[in-house]
């Protein structure tokens, strides 16, 4: 039997090996050569809850260890019954044009109370840092490390004193554990010492159990309070052996293995968010179902769980092979210079990988560090920023075929509602109604305007979220679900139809006050940088949005007549769109100034990306305004800012365009000379660099790639929109269009050969003739038929296949 089990081992490791050892699958794998030297180098891994990240070092390993939900702060209540009170004299002082007098008031009076019974608004943090001590001594060599997208499984692998080890990482979305599984291809070879710590708030004891001894690191955070605890997390560690003569024994806080001929190093975790006082039992449950399991089977299983989302869509792009073989790292640092081509769909099917890992129903939405944190205390909170941020972390899900991933922010929206509520009466005043959010929130449902009036006075984050519940229902057709979150629509919009007024000079129905998201502007000839002003674009954008989201959804579901009235009486109430006499698109109800020109966002272009209230096809005047301020802003900015400008050209069929803001986008973070130099772009593990890390700029990275694919915001599917000249070649399978339905495409030479339609709900569809086609042949069933026109239309009924051959 230990003949036939090392015989096993062995075939198990070569076949690592000689998988690793042919040409890499340049669409699917990041690699290196060595092991990661910082954090923004080490290899993403988790579960929609639980997240790992492995550096991958020799003989002193470090893995980060996150929760989902582990979150410093508590619920707290904001309101500022002054603020209501001086709304009218901001008001009046912004009709007469004095922006910095009312943005003085709003910094005195219009900003959250500190809560009387205590309270913090919070962080989201790391949970831990797993340490592991190997026992090697002999000089190492044919040192790889990978992550394997498609399988959701990264791999650390080397030789020395004649032995070949291979460590494996994933995170089990049925087990809902992490796993490291540890093989060598001599026996007796494994020999390591498990630690755990925190930098706060945490303590660690040894624990005996039936399966062996474990490790457990508890804690409980601050929140602020006095009248109760902050939230409290548990998180175990336990490691099955296999070996004739391997042997686990406790250490002083540490847990020591020695001559195992495997391993598997468990990790559980749980905090009170979820599961209230119960959480240290669903942890240590979570172990115990583990360790009553098959654990040959374990990674498998995971794989194929991960595999039944990751597997729905992928992209391949025809690139430059010897790029292509390069370990990931150096990719990055060539692509400024030498083409490679598909190391954008790399980057498209990361994204995707990235979603899938770092949120699932019953989770809570990705964060401003998507899944992943390696402190106590995150970069801006770590929260969800309702400017733009967390909207941008979910423009791929539905493109991607991902739509359950869009679940948790919609439960998360509708959490919001009732303390959307409370914050409308007590900024705004008894009349108002529905509910609203500012800029920012967190878990603890804040929605009052942020500390500082400047950047979070922005009221429309609650209209924005809004705007993905819809685009859920457009994806998926479901009509319940247009019923279940009718009245949060509805709520939006009359938090707007109650508070919005009308401004002297032209009569138009505007937001007042607000600002325009994080922009500032010069007032005549004074100086001074103001934020504060009424009705800017990106207001008008998401208003009229969502009064006509609400309106179309009232009519399907055939109630509100009246209201729909009152609505669509607003909405011809509401600024149009204007053009500066420079020709581009204005940000303000008057053209001010702007601090910097090059500003990184541009909120004004909402309706162009990801609204679709401006189009090449529909309101090309409006779309060469855009183009014009595109230029003017320029192509730099952020990292999640150049994200959304490749969004931007997509839409506006620039394809090289949007490729050179990709190119921009990846951008090595920093060089090898100077690696704790942190700017814009991309690190080695290909997170995005705001600086710092922020997980936005991938997602927006990975729409964008999406959109110069395939759009169909316009009533109709476009494919290959803004195809660069860089992309001759490429498949992209299984990504989704309004509608519901599924779409294949093979292009060659820059233009479409063929695509694959699978009806979704919708039956009718719209198709336009592809750039550079004139004829396309429809198969379908046993029907066969042509097109030669510029659109063509197809009845196709749900999960039907229609194949369409372009010429």
């Amino acid at each position: 039997m230990k003949r036939k089990f090392l015989v096993s081992i062995s075939l198990s490791i070569l076949s690592i090996y000689t998988v690793c050892a042919q040409s890499v699958d340049s669409n699917h794998t990041l690699f290196y050569k060595s092991p990661a030297a910082q954090w923004e180098e080490t290899l993403p891994l988790g579960n929609g809850r639980l997240g790992m990240m492995p550096d991958g070092g020799i003989n002193h390993e470090t893995v980060v260890l996150s929760e989902i939900s582990l979150w410093g702060g508590s619920e707290a209540d904001y309101s500022n019954p002054e603020a209501a009170k001086y709304l009218p004299q901001i008001r009046r002082l912004l009709f007469e044009g004095k922006n910095k007098e009312a943005q003085e008031v709003m910094y005195e009076h219009f900003v959250p109370k500190k809560p009387e019974s205590g309270g913090t608004y919070g962080t989201f943090q790391g949970m831990a840092d797993l340490h592991i001590d190997y026992n090697c001594t002999g000089e190492v060599n044919g040192y790889t490390r990978w992550l394997d997208l498609s399988e959701g499984v990264a791999y650390t692998r080397y030789q020395s004193d004649g032995n070949q080890y291979t460590r494996s990482y994933y995170v089990s979305r049925d087990k809902d554990v992490m796993v490291i599984h540890l093989q060598a291809s001599q026996p007796g070879s494994i020999d390591l010492q498990l630690s755990l710590n925190r930098k706060e708030c945490g303590t660690v004891t040894v624990e005996n159990n039936a399966d062996g001894v474990r490790l457990k690191l508890y804690g409980t955070l601050d929140n602020g309070r006095a009248d109760h605890d902050g939230m409290k997390y548990a998180a175990y560690v336990a490691v099955k052996t296999i070996g004739s003569a391997a042997r686990r024994q406790a250490g002083d806080r540490s847990l020591i293995v020695r001559q195992a001929d495997e391993a598997w190093i468990v990790i559980s975790a749980a905090t009170s968010y979820f599961e209230g006082n119960g959480y240290e039992q669903k942890a240590a449950g979570l172990l115990d179902k583990v360790f009553a399991s098959s654990f040959p089977a374990l990674q498998a299983e995971a794989v194929k769980s991960h595999q039944a989302l990751y597997n729905r869509a992928s992209l391949q792009i025809q690139g430059n092979p010897e790029a292509e073989q390069l370990p990931t790292n150096e990719r990055i640092l060539r692509f400024q210079t030498n083409e490679d081509p598909s190391l954008a769909a790399l980057y498209y099917n990361y994204g995707r990988y990235l979603l899938l890992s770092s949120t699932r129903p019953g989770s809570l939405p990705p964060n401003l560090q998507g899944l992943w944190a390696n402190d106590v205390q995150t970069p801006w909170n770590g929260d969800y920023h309702l400017n733009i941020n967390v909207q941008m972390n979910h423009w791929p899900a539905e493109q991607g075929n991902l739509s359950e991933l869009h679940l948790p922010l919609i439960e998360f929206t509708k959490q919001l509602v009732k303390s959307g509520e409370q914050t409308a009466k007590a900024f705004y005043g008894s009349d108002a109604k529905g509910w609203v959010a500012h800029m920012m929130t967190n878990v603890w449902q804040f929605t009052a305007p942020g500390e500082h009036p400047s950047w979070g006075a922005t009221n429309t984050g609650g209209a924005w979220l809004c705007a993905h519940l819809w685009e859920h229902y457009l994806y998926t057709g479901n009509r319940a679900y247009l019923q279940e979150i009718y009245p949060v629509l509805k709520g939006a919009s009359e938090f707007f139809l109650s508070t919005m007024v009308v401004e002297p000079t032209h009569g138009w129905l505007v937001t007042a006050p607000s600002s325009s998201p994080e922009n500032t502007f010069y007032v005549g000839n004074d100086k001074t940088p103001v934020s504060i002003c009424m009705g800017p674009t990106m207001d008008n954008q998401l208003v009229r949005e969502l009064f006509g989201n609400v309106m179309e959804s009232a009519k399907l579901l055939g109630i509100d007549r009246e209201y729909s009235k009152q609505l669509a009486a607003a909405v011809k109430k509401l600024p149009p769109h204007q053009i500066s006499k420079e020709g581009y698109l204005m940000e303000w109800l008057e053209d001010y100034k702007e601090v910097d020109v090059h500003h990184r966002h541009v909120s004004h272009l909402y309706g162009l990306h990801p609204g679709n209230q401006i189009s090449l096809i529909n309101t090309p005047e409006l779309a060469a305004a855009c183009r014009q301020t595109l230029e003017r802003r320029g192509d730099g900015g952020t990292g999640w800012s150049r994200a959304w400008k490749i969004n931007f050209w997509a839409r506006l069929g620039d394809g090289n365009r949007a490729y050179k803001l990709f190119k921009s986008l990846l951008q090595p973070a920093y060089t090898p000379e100077n690696p704790t130099q942190h700017g814009s772009g991309t690190f080695p593990n290909l997170f995005c660099s705001h600086p710092p890390f922020q997980m936005d700029g991938n997602w927006g990275g990975t729409s964008g790639i999406s959109e110069m694919l395939l759009q169909s915001q316009d009533g109709f599917i476009n494919l290959l929109p803004a195809l660069p000249d860089a992309w001759s070649a490429g498949e992209l399978k299984g990504f989704k269009v309004r509608g519901g339905a599924t779409v294949d495409v093979t292009w060659s030479n820059g233009k479409v050969k063929q695509a694959v339609v699978t009806g979704g709900f919708s039956k009718k569809l719209r198709i336009r003739m592809p750039a550079g086609c004139t004829r396309v042949q429809v198969v379908q069933g046993k029907k066969q038929y042509s097109f030669t026109k510029k659109y063509f239309e197809l009845t196709l009924p749900e999960n039907e296949r229609a194949e369409l051959k372009f010429q």
